[in-house]
């Protein structure tokens, strides 16, 4: 029997046939590209470092916007990494692996995401330096794992701890992250507002801090300055109170939560009365009074004077709740109602036999305030609130958006702070430490993995290189400059102050950041560069049709000649 195995690679299919005995046997799919060995590698770096460098100019307080027109038209301006990079609809399979690296970091962090997106370009850049003198990609993810662990390390020594809860220091920390964002000049008015925010949802638990800035609810309303933003130590409900006679202001509230209709329930199947008479027309229907009745009566036995529903309220129910002088807010989202727990102290009720004195709410004063055109519901001076709400104000939408994601960055910060009680200097210098230790570790190290050692210290040079060329400065100047401080006892914390141009110690000026955030950032950035190093080979299916009716379907209405089966007209 004669055998025969050919194999035929070309560059538009990259198709391989097997011929046995005549018979060709497709492995991949027709119109499957692959692209292999070298060829892959390049691709997928290059891919990394035109995403790192997307994002590389909106680093730092001198840092760039972008603007992001979708297919919509909707355009939003900002230089937050992530949503950049959100809102971009990236195509290459390893740049959308440096998309998932801004992502992690946000989720996990909330800040510090161009700086783990920069990191991972750069890292992929001194990696194809290395394997263009032949050094296997192996190696270099074997050092590269050896930095990075060893670089967490250096992390956990350098990081300074916060004792107590220091204030000062959290508001410098709220501070620095929203320094390159354009809200810059609010910047003090929204730190003082981002810890105080924090520090009141804070809960302790075997000994540990935790803080959950979902407890936070943040409003955006277009109108007056970003200094008029505040915080609301209770809840904003973004809601109007449901009948016009009840009271705009209560004080001394004693809040009932309920997330069952306040209605005449409908039944679920087909149900017929059969009525004789208008009697029997008039006893239905008082009937159906006498149960919303009831249903009030229960709400005004627990002593509340406030009433929040998750969901509606019958518009004769609404008139009983107004004659008791209950001020009513419905279709409450359901995480409303849970922050509103936290907020006042009391309990959801799943149904209104449950309502007593122990599902109680309590807060100071609750009171419906009109914001241009809409009406909100203010549930203020809540003792010791476990939730709070911040109400975001600006000029223009675009600037009410761009403080909502400082906002959020803030929050995020001073959250990882108060958790790790760890934080460092920002401006580069933690970097070029961790650098200039990194080069000391390789050198202990030896062989081909010292050289991916020493290009993971430089690449992690490329946060105050970048720092300096965003804010005009010569980047060698910096450099040589940061080499020299950092080469003597004291220069822990020098980096680059961005505004003078100069080297400062970073820690004097009140740029703080926490570790967590380079600690993900370098883990994260790492972990990606590792992973698009390791790939050799990229096998991709040919794109489907476009996403659309079934062949001989109603696409269109094609097949019903025009509308409705009419004859087109």
């Amino acid at each position: 029997m004669n055998w025969r195995v050919d194999f035929e690679d070309n560059n538009k299919g990259k198709k391989k046939m097997a011929q046995l005995s005549g018979t060709p046997v497709l492995i991949l799919k027709e119109g499957t590209s692959r692209t292999r060995g070298r060829s892959a590698q390049s691709n997928n770096i290059m891919a990394g470092i035109i995403i790192a460098d997307a994002v590389r100019s909106t680093l730092g307080p001198r840092g760039m916007d972008k603007m992001l027109v979708d297919s919509l038209g909707d355009v939003t301006i900002t230089n937050d990494g992530a949503s950049i990079l959100k809102e971009i609809d990236v195509q290459h399979p390893a740049a959308k692996m440096l998309v998932e690296v801004a992502k992690s970091q946000d989720q996990e962090t909330g800040d510090g995401t161009t700086t783990a997106v920069v990191i991972a370009g750069e890292l992929l850049k001194r990696a194809q330096e290395l394997l263009e003198k032949k050094i296997h990609p192996t190696i270099l993810v074997g050092g590269y794992q050896k930095a990075a662990d060893k670089a967490t390390e250096i992390l956990d020594e350098i990081s300074v701890a916060m004792a107590g809860t220091d204030k000062k220091i959290l508001e410098k920390i709220a501070s620095t992250s929203m320094n390159s964002k354009s809200i810059v000049g609010a910047k003090d008015h929204f730190a003082d507002i981002a810890v105080d925010a924090v520090l009141q949802i804070v809960e302790e638990s075997n000994g540990e801090k935790k803080a959950d800035i979902e407890m936070i609810e943040i409003i955006k309303k277009q109108g007056k300055s970003l200094t008029e933003t505040e915080l609301v130590k209770g809840m904003v409900v973004d809601k109007e109170i449901v009948h016009a006679a009840m009271p705009r202001k209560v004080e001394g509230a004693k809040i009932a939560l309920v997330n069952s209709a306040i209605e005449v329930e409908k039944t679920e199947f087909d149900a017929e009365i059969k009525i004789d008479s208008p009697d029997q027309i008039k006893a239905f229907l008082d009937e159906e009074e006498r149960m919303l009745k009831d249903m009030v009566d229960k709400i005004i036995q627990s002593g509340a004077n406030v009433l929040v529903c998750q969901k509606g309220i019958d518009d004769v129910a609404q008139h009983y709740l107004a004659k008791a002088g209950i001020m009513a807010v419905r279709r409450a989202k359901k995480s409303t109602l849970e922050k509103l727990a936290k907020a006042t102290g009391g309990k959801i009720a799943t149904s209104l036999s449950e309502i007593d004195k122990d599902y109680i709410g309590h807060a100071g004063v609750v009171e419906e305030v009109k914001i241009a055109d809409d009406k909100l519901v203010y549930v203020r001076d809540c003792k010791d609130p476990k939730a709070v709400s911040i109400v975001i104000r600006g000029g223009t939408e675009h600037v009410v958006d761009e403080a909502d994601r400082a906002l959020h960055d803030a929050l995020c910060v001073v959250r990882n702070v108060v958790e790790d009680s760890t934080y460092v200097a920002g401006g580069g210098s933690t970097e070029v430490e961790i650098a200039k230790r990194l080069e000391a570790y390789a050198n202990k190290v030896g062989g081909r993995e010292q050289l991916a050692i020493e290009a993971f210290a430089e690449a992690l040079l490329i946060i105050p290189k970048t720092l300096a060329e965003n804010g005009g400065h010569d980047p060698i100047d910096i450099m040589a400059d940061l080499n020299k401080e950092h080469s003597k006892e004291l220069g822990l914390w020098h980096g680059v102050d961005v505004m003078r141009g100069k080297i400062t110690d970073m820690m004097k000026t009140g740029v703080i950041e926490p570790s967590r955030v380079k600690l993900q950032a370098i883990r994260s950035a790492s972990e990606a560069a590792q992973m698009i190093l390791r790939i050799d080979d990229v096998i991709a299916a040919k794109a489907g049709p476009p996403p659309g009716p079934p062949e001989g379907g109603m696409g269109g209405m094609g097949g019903m000649g025009g509308m409705g089966g009419m004859p087109p007209m």
